[in-house]
């Protein structure tokens, strides 16, 4: 799982991580939450367009859950019965953060959520692109032509909740998430990406990276 603060630079590392373990012959397949299903891309236009309907945060915690049941169910487990490796941009973690410690609902609550929608699946390992709260909203608000969608624009405040919370995240759950600092530069990161994974296989899944 590949998570942050919005404007880290997670989705440019999860492309350059799909390159790498391809040309390394593995399968992989990479994959968005909340995303990648029919069910999952309605829900994210929903949760994420700036638009006129009200929805309450606890509402907006379940319609993530809902479309990472999906996820889960339709295209992860599949993809880790054919013995492929599965990079997902977001998972369990984020609900948490952005919900929980930034949106005020209950952290434990969610967490048994994710339980339910991701049918105890956990991953084997989580990068966490660490960034300023600061640093990523000025990021998100120069990115040329793209406007900032209904999280992104809730401000610097909520931003830094959000670093905040998985900072704390990180440390709770300390086996399994790598912090890494997403002021670096991009092929430095990758390195370190590449490192984690390829121990992450070795460990776990006997791979020969």
């Amino acid at each position: 799982v590949f998570d942050g603060i919005d404007g880290a630079g997670k989705s440019t590392q999860i492309s350059l991580a799909g390159d790498w373990l391809s040309e390394q012959g593995q399968q992989v397949v990479c994959l968005t939450d909340p995303g990648s299903t029919e069910l999952g891309q309605r829900l994210r236009r929903l949760l994420l367009e700036r638009s006129d309907v009200p929805i309450s945060m606890q509402a907006e915690m379940l319609m993530f859950m809902a479309a990472r049941a999906q996820l889960v169910d339709e295209l992860i487990l599949p993809a880790i019965e054919n013995n492929q490796i599965v990079l997902c941009d977001r998972f369990t973690i984020s609900t948490a953060v952005y919900q929980g410690h930034a949106g005020g609902l209950s952290v434990d609550d969610i967490w048994a959520a994710n339980q339910i929608a991701t049918q105890g699946l956990l991953p084997h390992l989580t990068l966490l692109f660490d960034l300023p709260a600061d640093v990523a909203f000025e990021r998100l608000k120069s990115r040329h032509g793209i406007q900032l969608d209904k999280l992104e624009s809730r401000g610097p405040a909520y931003f830094a909740k959000v670093r905040e919370g998985f900072l704390f995240e990180s440390k709770r759950w300390p086996t399994g998430v790598e912090v890494l600092d997403a002021t670096r530069p991009v092929d430095e990161i990758q390195a370190k990406v590449q490192d984690f994974i390829g121990m992450m296989l070795k460990r776990n899944l006997q791979v020969r990276i």
